[in-house]
């Protein structure tokens, strides 16, 4: 794994802002808008990095509800090994490519949370 990060599933993204870029120093290097507000935010301090979706949000894009429990979200160097590892798991998404070209796949772990794995795309 290269780097582990939550995510906070929310009704409303826009509230939780001001705690984290006004009081603690965080931006919000990117934020994708899902109708008229925002439905997904990547908040970071440089050594420090979260995510927040909406529930609406995440229904669209993973097509499952959001269970009871928590998430995160791993970034590895192989999408392809931990493909091959996770045979026979509950997967929730299977491999995609994301618009930001981020190749992914989801699985519920044995408690219930989910987890997503992701390589990143190349950067030039």
């Amino acid at each position: 794994m290269k780097k582990a990060t939550p995510i906070m599933i929310v009704d409303a993204i826009e509230p939780c802002l001001p705690f984290w870029t006004e009081r603690l120093g965080f931006v919000a290097p990117v934020q994708v808008p899902h109708g008229d507000h925002l439905g997904f935010v990547i908040l970071s301090n440089g050594t420090g990095e979260l995510m927040y979706q909406t529930h609406a949000s995440l229904l669209e894009d993973l097509g499952a509800a959001w269970p009871a429990g928590g998430a995160v979200y791993l970034e590895v160097e192989s999408i392809d090994n931990v493909i091959a590892a996770l045979q026979g798991a509950d997967v929730v998404v299977p491999p995609r490519t994301t618009f930001y070209g981020s190749r992914e796949i989801w699985v519920r772990e044995p408690g219930g949370n989910l987890v997503g794995f992701a390589q990143p795309a190349a950067r030039e």
